[in-house]
């Protein structure tokens, strides 16, 4: 296969994880026989003191002109006051308003090598398999807003319309039929219009999937039930704001942030691939970062917009017998336990991936 994907390395971590995971693609390219061009354009804070632009016009032709999109990290303190006009996190609603992804897919998954480095006890986490789908380009992140006021007030307001909700729940429930059969959707509908409208609407497109179990959770309740019986869930839809908050807190099952992939997707096979975790400016250049996040990021990559799933796979099972042998890096060691670079793990991974 020939495919051009391209990559935003971003601020902090970004650029390290973003060298490692292209020499995991490299052998993926080498194993089965693929031609891949790798492009690369400017996002986030570095593209703020480059350009003025946290998403410059040159970034969206370079995206326009590949079949994916793979994407390390952005922000940091140089750029984090909420009060700016100009922020690094623009550059992330911009490019998924830009090329129509709506769906955010976040898998979290629980691995026994680990379970001791999780917060929860280890019972709990045993068979911990869940899929969160957000819907990324509504709701109130991209509701009317009125910034503070000479009186002191502000608003956002949370839209949603019935076919934002539709096209989200069509990928929620195809999702849950290759998977587990359980879909739950979540929302605030005892309190909110808006939500009230998801419900009804993802009960309406759930005639469309017999197949597939459905069940309603107030977000609040959903909260808990992620932290007291995670392994009850299969797959979950939310709202954008909703989503955003038990992607994040669901993430603290794995044992860290840096374990974990996304992908956003639109109507089509394009799609823009990151992990879960930020830039941490804090560790940067220091060879501290856990790889795995994008690693697998790249493995949803082969998966969603390349349909490769062997070699998506191949980059599974290689980052689950690195784990299983005790590699580990910092934010998954415990005490007395050797720590790997962030390039020393990536050569574990390869060594698997060649084996």
């Amino acid at each position: 296969m020939k495919a051009t994907i391209a990559t935003l390395p971003g601020d902090g971590i970004g650029p390290e994880v973003m060298v490692e995971t292209l020499r995991v693609l490299d052998v993926i390219a080498d194993k089965f026989g693929h031609d891949f061009t790798i492009t690369e354009g400017l996002i986030g804070g570095i593209a703020i003191d480059e350009t003025g632009n946290p998403l410059p016009d040159e970034t969206i032709a370079t995206c326009e002109q590949a079949d994916a999109i793979l994407l390390a990290a952005v922000g940091g303190p140089k750029w984090s006051d909420p009060m700016a006009s100009v922020r690094p996190e623009q550059g992330l609603l911009k490019i998924r308003q830009h090329f129509g992804l709506f769906a955010n897919l976040r898998p979290v998954k629980t691995y026994p090598a680990l379970a001791s480095h999780a917060p929860l006890r280890a019972d709990l986490l045993e068979g911990v398999d869940i899929l969160i789908v957000r819907e990324l380009t509504g709701g109130v992140y991209f509701g009317q807003r009125e910034e503070m006021n000479d009186e002191g007030s502000a608003y956002d307001t949370m839209i949603y319309s019935r076919p934002e909700v539709e096209r989200v729940a069509h990928v929620a429930f195809r999702a849950a039929q290759k998977r587990g059969g359980k879909l739950t959707s979540v929302d605030k509908a005892n309190v909110l219009a808006s939500m009230r409208l998801w419900r009804k609407t993802v009960v309406e497109v759930a005639e469309d999937y017999e197949d597939v179990e459905l069940d309603h959770l107030l977000v609040d309740a959903c909260t808990m039930h992620l932290l007291t019986r995670p392994a009850s869930f299969d797959v979950i839809v939310a709202g954008n704001m909703f989503g955003d908050i038990l992607s994040d807190e669901a993430s603290v099952l794995a044992g860290s942030l840096g374990m974990l992939p996304s992908a956003s997707l639109g109507s089509e096979r394009f799609g823009l691939y990151e992990p879960v975790h930020g830039s941490a400016p804090d560790i940067a250049g220091q060879g501290k970062a856990n790889p795995i996040g994008m690693f697998l990021s790249l493995a949803m990559l082969l998966r969603y917009s390349l349909e490769l799933e062997a070699e998506a796979v191949a980059i599974e099972e290689a980052v689950d017998a690195v784990l299983a042998d005790g590699l580990r890096t910092a934010d998954i060691a415990r005490k007395g336990e050797d720590v790997a670079t962030t390039g020393q793990f990536t050569q574990a991974v390869i060594a698997k991936l060649s084996a």
